[in-house]
């Protein structure tokens, strides 16, 4: 989740009173922007190890996945569900799962040749199932089946859509009292209901 912006609102909210809505200050200030990389665990509803900073580059991915990785490093195996992204098949990220599953074969150059060739060839790469870090990546435009983005809008839901940021680590300091809170009390397995409709002409 790019460009979370810490606003602060200039002036307190009016609370509720009877037969009055709560009513915000419209006038805010700006004290920039974070960047938050989030794992949503599909089995238990929790979210796992995120990361934050000020940009998303390739070496923020690469970064985040191997401090997700060594959060747990009896796990045998990794899935990640991840959209087409070209930060999540980058070179720096096929070196690093290529180390981790102990393959050896060389890996030839970006934009060249081997593995390293192209877009498509690190995706091919990076979802072979017989390593131990395996990405499945999203058909385009199809975002929503990362259920990912189900916890990001219930974080712009219940925290930032209302929240007043004083700073960038405030923001940071509420956004991780958030995922604590959430994986203690709201945390669950998303139940998915949509059955689909026939695409109508």
């Amino acid at each position: 989740m790019t460009g979370v912006q810490a606003l602060e609102r200039k002036h307190p909210s009016l609370p509720l009173a009877p037969g009055k809505v709560e009513r915000r200050e419209f006038e805010y200030m700006r004290h920039g922007t974070l960047s938050f990389m989030i794992n949503f665990d599909v089995a238990t509803g929790q979210v796992v190890t995120p990361s934050w900073g000020p940009t998303r580059t390739e070496a923020d991915f690469a970064d985040h996945i191997r401090r997700t990785v060594e959060a747990d490093p009896a796990a045998k195996k990794w899935h990640f569900v991840v959209d087409n992204l070209n930060t999540h098949q980058s070179e720096t990220l096929v070196r690093y799962v290529a180390q981790k599953s102990d393959v050896v074969d060389e890996l030839g150059s970006k934009g060249d040749s081997g593995i390293l060739q192209s877009m498509e060839t690190r995706a091919a790469f990076l979802s072979d199932p017989a390593h131990r870090i395996i990405f499945h990546y999203t058909p385009k435009h199809a975002s929503w089946m990362n259920q990912v983005e189900i916890w990001l809008s219930i974080l712009v839901r219940k925290l930032l859509k209302r929240g007043s940021f004083t700073s960038l680590e405030h923001l940071k300091t509420k956004v991780l009292a958030f995922i604590e809170y959430f994986n203690r009390t709201m945390a669950k397995p998303f139940k998915w209901t949509y059955q689909g409709k026939a695409l109508a002409a």
